[in-house]
């Protein structure tokens, strides 16, 4: 079976690539294979992960060529899916449409609370804790031209317990949410990718 070819694009640390290389080598991601790292950040160490996992790994400027320098290099190594994990970068209205169903995003919230424009990071966690719910998670959804406003792919519910930071919330989320559905969804959306060609 052809796998689907996947491109990360991140912007920092790369925690969340780390758990989908890690969720490849053990076989929960099985109909796709990561082929390609992307930052807008030079020196973001999610590209020295990928490099030390064999990754071909791209820094591409944030500039008035980043959109169409990216489309480049998606299309140059045939990607068939973009995830978007840390990717600090808002993509335009035309960049999306052209990758309908084919951009992946997490959010570290159980959506449609806590997102939207200016919610992401600590942000998030700031703003669950502020609002006193005792339940947060993440959501992992298809990426279209409202800021976390497509369709909801899967989500992981995390308790809120008594004297959570937001970082000591953030670490729980990222833990017991954020990398167990990203790479679930990360082959869920593989795999359908695999049975459409």
């Amino acid at each position: 079976m052809l796998k689907a070819k996947i491109a990360v694009l991140v912007s920092g640390g790369g925690t969340n690539l780390q758990a989908l290389i890690d969720a490849q080598k053990s076989g929960i991601i099985k109909s796709g294979e990561i082929s390609l790292v992307i930052s807008n950040k030079e020196n973001a160490y999610a590209l020295e992960r990928a490099k030390q996992n064999g990754i071909d790994a791209l820094f591409i400027k944030k500039d008035a060529d980043f959109e169409n320098n990216l489309i480049s290099a998606i299309e140059d190594n045939n990607i068939d899916l973009i995830v978007l994990a840390g990717f600090l970068v808002i993509l335009s209205a035309e960049f999306v449409r052209r990758y309908d169903k084919k951009i992946i995003n997490i959010h570290p919230s159980l959506i449609p609370s806590f997102c939207g424009d200016g919610y992401y990071g600590l942000r998030v966690h700031e703003a669950a804790l502020e609002k006193g719910v005792k339940l947060t998670g993440a959501t992992t959804h298809f990426v279209n031209e409202i800021t976390d406003g497509g369709e909801i792919i899967m989500q992981k519910a995390v308790e809120i317990k008594e004297g959570d930071t937001p970082e000591i919330l953030q670490k729980r989320v990222m833990e017991e949410a954020e990398w167990v559905i990203l790479p679930l969804s990360v082959e869920k959306v593989s795999e359908q990718i695999t049975k459409e060609r």
